[in-house]
């Protein structure tokens, strides 16, 4: 078993935003035979600019989880040499990276998943077989990418901003919405 959870399949059920409203529908119910696994504030882990207050790169209103980052800000600690990030980590859950640039999502900086993602709403749904080590991506109900986990670990879900390449962005927001994580039933 990996990671702190201890459940063999986790379905992570999202709404990202990177920008505007669109209603997303299952033809058939994606949670049925999983357990929804309550979130409370607890839950959370917030990384931000040490230097700056949280209120001033994140907000939480009407339901919306907002995210934002420059490039100039400082690293989440003194000391560290990671890029600038606004993000929160949901403990005990997965294991993928997904990330966006120009518009288009990528499983770490490598293949495509899906494209023209700026300015909406959209639905990401990841299934984690932990005892396969695969994962699976789901974008609008439609099933995008499978690809083996990356073994082994400290397992986590996290979601925000986080310090894109040098001279690609001097701004960064995302806004998640109803996120909700599952357990395989036993």
């Amino acid at each position: 078993m990996k990671g702190a959870s201890a459940c063999s399949v986790l379905l992570l059920v999202v709404h990202l935003s990177l920008l505007n409203n669109a209603l997303m529908v299952f033809a058939v119910d994606p949670t049925q035979g999983f357990t929804n696994v309550p979130l409370t504030p607890s839950s959370f882990i917030y990384q931000k600019p040490y230097n700056i207050p949280l209120e001033k790169r994140y907000s939480f209103n009407h339901g919306v989880r907002r995210f934002w980052v420059y490039a100039n800000d400082l690293p989440f600690e003194r000391g560290s040499n990671t890029r600038p990030r606004t993000e929160v980590q949901i403990k005990g859950n997965t294991t993928i990276l997904l990330r966006i640039y120009n518009g288009d999502m990528r499983y770490y900086n490598g293949e495509v998943i899906a494209t023209d993602l700026y300015d909406k709403w959209f639905k990401v749904n990841l299934i984690h077989n932990v005892d396969q080590g695969k994962v699976m991506v789901y974008i609008n109900n439609v099933k995008k990418f499978e690809s083996h986990d990356e073994g082994p670990g400290n397992l986590y879900f996290k979601c925000g901003v986080y310090g894109a390449p040098s001279d690609t962005s001097r701004y960064m927001e995302s806004r998640w919405r109803e996120i909700k994580i599952y357990k395989k039933e036993s």
